[in-house]
């Protein structure tokens, strides 16, 4: 049995206005890390607090653990939430700031000064047990507010952007903290809210991604739910292609020459675009958009005459980190795509490049966005073959 349940769950908090939240039905299993995912005002926090009671449910059921939760209030729900703020008491030391819902509770002292132990143990809290919040660093304290929520106990643990507050050096330590802690208690059931795909991909083990706007109330709230790899190589629509990656894919406008259940062929620029996906269902001549992330995409020497999947442009900007280098290349079309290489790239702005699409890294969305299924083995998904064997796969064909 599921953990956690949504069943056609809406929220709407003025008649007049549209639903926050709507038509929401997802199955969250126990110890399953489940990561809330999207863009500002999509509903994220609004349907982590619907399952913590902190927000009524206009339509539709929840459960936990096969019983039904509308009604329940928050405290006999089984949950425990960590809040972005930390929300310590200044006055108390990290040990009463952890063993404090305890004690309100009339927990008796032995089980809350077991439990407190295990929790600074779990997090490395040991040595600040007896320091007030004033003297840890922000990481230490969103520590603390995390230990707090593990003394409880509870079925289900509640995050509600937990590392926004903190920088960037911080955030990547705490996030392996999390992830520790999930691997070490195992049982309960998380739910993460963040706007950090990074975060989203890293964490999860079933990301759920909410739509924002007017796709909430033609598709429902949730745009795609599963695996991350599973958003990553096959988003549904083009929506969710270009909010999972970073930087995001790339977006070709192409018209359709002919589709097979295998293979299509797409013109961009007079160019033959060969995708790996099963289009037969869009008519021929029909716009279309290409998809492609820019770390599949490949800056390749001129081919005589051409070939298929090679798209010409022009290098309108660079971006250099070291360990990677941003190549921003603009086509005949207009259209701006984003070319990552590794380490530092010889191009300069004002070259003139050609670029290779490989066909088994391709994405195709029809003129509504919905995906194309996308058909290259598993195995071979995002992963560019050397680029001069695969030119010569393609241009045999164009």
């Amino acid at each position: 049995m599921s953990e956690i349940r949504f069943r056609d769950v809406h929220k709407r908090y003025n008649s007049s206005v549209p639903d926050t939240i709507r038509k929401v039905d997802l199955d969250i299993d126990r110890g399953e890390f489940v990561v809330f995912v999207g863009p500002s005002g999509c509903g994220k926090s609004t349907l982590l607090r619907m399952v913590a009671g902190l927000e009524d449910i206009t339509s539709g059921e929840l459960s936990i653990k096969g019983q039904r939760m509308n009604e329940t209030p928050p405290s006999r729900r089984g949950v425990a939430m960590v809040f972005q703020s930390y929300a310590l008491y200044p006055h108390m030391s990290v040990y009463d700031n952890m063993a404090f819902g305890l004690k309100q509770a009339k927990t008796d002292t032995a089980t809350v000064e077991q439990r407190v132990r295990k929790a600074s143990k779990i997090l490395q809290l040991d040595p600040l047990l007896k320091r007030l919040p004033k003297e840890l660093s922000g990481g230490q304290r969103q520590r603390v507010a995390i230990g707090r929520a593990i003394v409880r106990e509870p079925d289900v643990f509640l995050f509600d952007e937990p590392l926004s507050n903190l920088d960037a050096s911080l955030r990547v330590q705490t996030r392996l903290e999390i992830a520790k802690l999930h691997k070490d208690i195992g049982t309960a059931s998380m739910i993460y809210v963040t706007h950090d795909q990074v975060e989203a991909m890293t964490l999860a083990d079933k990301i759920v991604l909410l739509n924002a706007g007017e796709a909430v109330q033609r598709d429902g709230s949730v745009a795609q739910c599963g695996a991350p790899l599973e958003l990553y190589h096959r988003p549904v629509n083009k929506f969710v292609a270009g909010f999972i990656g970073s930087p995001k894919m790339n977006f070709v406008e192409a018209r359709l020459s002919h589709a097979s259940g295998a293979e299509a062929v797409a013109k961009v620029a007079e160019v033959n675009v060969h995708a790996a996906v099963d289009a037969s269902r869009i008519a021929a001549n029909s716009a279309v958009t290409l998809g492609v992330r820019p770390e599949h995409v490949q800056i390749v020497p001129n081919v005589q005459g051409g070939g298929a999947n090679v798209v010409a442009g022009l290098v309108a900007f660079l971006e250099q980190l070291g360990e990677a280098s941003y190549i921003y290349v603009r086509l005949a079309g207009g259209e701006l795509v984003t070319v990552r290489e590794n380490g530092q790239t010889r191009c300069s702005v004002g070259n003139h490049v050609h670029l290779y699409f490989p066909p088994h890294c391709m994405h195709l969305f029809d003129a509504e966005g919905v995906a194309a299924k996308r058909t290259a083995d598993a195995e071979i998904l995002g992963q560019p073959m050397v680029a001069g064997m695969s030119i010569s796969r393609a241009g045999a064909g164009a």
